[in-house]
């Protein structure tokens, strides 16, 4: 599968098979995580890997009863060890380089026939109770992981290039 094949087939996954995902298929998510770009450097992001049934419903509650959350397999809460940097324009760089490490774990998921669904409905302070977090440790984001029960791709509705590039000047 190509980089392109990839974006082009990966879905927000709200229903997951109960197979279990191989642990070398979760390393291998993690491996993209880990393989990330991030400013100057600093790589933030922190990965709590939660497979333990309990703890996948704890977290599907603390995500507004989001069943599906628990009905992974696998619930990669998603973290950063961050001093609260900000880079040149302005912006603090944790939130957007988790972001990137999510994109790469979303993108090696789909090559391996995983899905994912980005979860940004969720109670922090359950989360971090849930898990175990650290007060100095942000957590930003959730990602449940498993097998699509439906790995049929889906028609996904884009604007058209033409509605969102600008060349040269807006």
């Amino acid at each position: 599968m190509t980089v392109q094949e990839a974006i082009k087939t990966r879905k927000s996954v709200r229903a997951f098979s109960d197979r279990p995902v191989e642990q070398e298929k979760i390393e291998a998510v993690l491996e993209a995580a880990r393989l990330a770009p991030s400013a100057r450097n600093r790589q933030e992001w922190r990965l709590v890997v939660v497979t333990e049934e309990e703890t996948r419903k704890r977290l599907a509650s603390a995500a507004g009863n989001q069943a599906f959350v628990g009905q992974a397999p696998v619930v990669i809460v998603c973290c950063a060890q961050t001093g609260r940097e900000r880079m040149t324009c302005g912006l603090e760089s944790y939130p957007i380089d988790v972001a990137i490490a999510m994109d790469h774990m979303t993108l090696a998921a789909v090559e391996l026939g995983l899905g994912t669904c980005w979860i940004g409905k969720f109670d922090p302070p359950a989360v971090r109770e849930i898990c175990g977090i650290p007060p100095e440790i942000e957590v930003v984001e959730l990602l449940p992981l498993g097998y699509p029960k439906d790995p049929e791709p889906v028609e996904k509705q884009r604007l058209a290039l033409e509605e969102i590039v600008r060349r040269e000047r807006w």
